[in-house]
């Protein structure tokens, strides 16, 4: 088992746009729950979503395409991501 997926990696998404949609925060919600990721919205606003996700570093990379893509009503542009230091380390 690789490193990755027996610690998991922690990072903040910055997704930045028009993701204002009504859809969207539930739609991110719902995709990390089906990679099995764990999430936190930190910042919710019309052109500018924050969130922690914590999990193997490929599913985060697969979440990021996803909302990459992301439902029809909403335009991302831009995906910035920087990892969370452990607080333990």
């Amino acid at each position: 088992m690789s490193e990755q997926y027996r610690f998991p990696w922690r990072e903040r998404m910055t997704i930045l746009g028009d993701v204002e949609a009504a859809s969207f925060l539930p739609w991110i919600e719902r995709h990390a729950a089906k990679l099995g990721l764990a999430q936190a919205i930190c910042v919710a606003g019309p052109d500018r979503i924050e969130l922690d996700i914590v999990g193997p570093a490929e599913l985060i990379d697969m979440m990021e395409m996803g909302c990459s893509l992301g439902p029809i009503d909403v335009w991302v542009e831009a995906i910035h991501r920087a990892p969370i230091e452990s607080e333990s380390g």
